[in-house]
């Protein structure tokens, strides 16, 4: 049986009014306003926050964060979405959604992994509108449909997933460690601070640099091959236009600067670049290469992005970006840094297989195809 979702759950949103009259970002507020960025891949991403005061947010009891609560973009990315697991930390900004499952309908974490599943996300998508911003509208997002069960069966359901959930969660914690000591060893030797003494150098002296020739709708559910553009995740494509080790900018949009390291075939959006290194360069420099524009370049590129509402750069801001070259502690923390970003991807791709066995779980488990009846809880 299917119901809609304003009958599990209820679903509304920051008003205009909330935020124009008593919205201010602040600096050291106890409470975070959790933003569209702030949601990605099922989970909360609080590396870039803004703050408001608690007295604000208790004078908005209405958007309010709680417990069990999950939280959806509908505006310029569309379907992400995270579970709230804590009390008294955070609070609705604009473009997310706030579902509040009826625990007396629904188990709340069951809700959450329907909602953050490849089904309901495709919902979200066949009504969103707009090409440069698309969005859906409130009154169209409470009339998704969620398939619905005896609440023992739901609760099974997302005890299993759970258990990926938590695996998949694991692997990111290793990855921010592992994050944080490529930045310590960035800073102590290699950041404008560190003293070390060198050539300086440019970018285009080390890597060739592109972008690709498709629009974003290029995309193909299910290709073998992935295709960067400037939203966070990657989608999927049946061409490729290199295959091998690259560094990955956004170009322009909210996620312009972003910087992520790939290895192997992909495409690539009009406006997003790859930097590859020439013929002639040790392979393995690309290794602290992606370190320097990640914790870097991508920092002067937000700082001085151009354009006002949408921010892009240009080829020339990656290919004359600036950094200090020193051969011999190149090659002395060259492999450390090769060593983390494997380590990372290893992680990711790992992370990717979960995700992709978790979504193939959740109709069997629907379904019954797989039997959850002998679950003890």
């Amino acid at each position: 049986m299917r119901k809609r979702l304003d009958e599990v759950a209820d679903v509304t949103k920051l008003a205009g009014f909330e935020f124009t009259k008593y919205m201010k970002y602040i600096e050291g507020g106890e409470i975070i306003a959790i933003r569209a960025l702030n949601l990605k891949s099922g989970r909360l991403v609080l590396n870039d926050v803004k703050r408001i005061a608690k007295e604000v947010s208790e004078e908005l009891p209405r958007s309010q964060l709680h417990k069990y609560d999950i939280v959806l973009s509908y505006t310029g990315t569309i379907g992400e979405s995270a579970q709230i697991m804590e009390e008294g930390k955070y609070h609705l900004a604009p473009n997310v959604a706030k579902v509040v499952p009826n625990p007396s309908v629904i188990d709340p974490k069951y809700l959450f992994q329907y909602i953050r599943s490849r089904e309901f996300r495709q919902q979200m998508f066949n009504y969103a509108h707009g090409s440069t911003q698309p969005t859906i509208p409130m009154a169209t997002i409470r009339e998704l449909t969620i398939p619905v069960y005896d609440i023992e069966t739901e609760r099974k359901i997302s005890y299993i997933l759970d258990a990926v959930d938590k695996k998949i969660e694991n692997n990111m914690e290793i990855n921010e460690n592992l994050e944080q000591q490529a930045d310590a060893l960035y800073q102590a030797y290699f950041s404008p601070k560190s003293g070390t003494q060198g050539e300086i150098v440019t970018l285009d002296e080390y890597c060739s640099i592109f972008t690709g020739k498709k629009n974003a709708n290029a995309s193909v559910d299910g290709g073998k091959y992935k295709f960067f553009t400037c939203a966070p995740d990657a989608l999927q494509i049946d061409s490729y236009i290199y295959d091998g080790n690259a560094i990955i900018v956004s170009g322009n949009g909210a996620y312009t600067g972003r910087t992520r390291f790939y290895s192997g075939r992909f495409d690539l959006y009009q406006r997003t670049y790859a930097c590859t290194l020439h013929d002639d360069i040790h392979p393995d420099y690309i290794f602290p290469l992606y370190w320097f524009v990640k914790l870097e370049l991508s920092k002067k590129i937000m700082c001085g992005t151009r354009g006002s509402a949408i921010p892009y750069i240009v080829m020339n801001d990656l290919a004359k970006f600036e950094f200090v070259y020193n051969e011999d502690t190149f090659a002395t923390y060259m492999p450390i840094f090769k060593s983390l970003t494997e380590s990372i991807q290893a992680n990711e791709f790992e992370n990717e297989r979960l995700a992709e066995m978790r979504d193939a779980l959740l109709p069997q488990l629907m379904s019954g195809e797989l039997d959850v009846s002998d679950i003890d809880l």
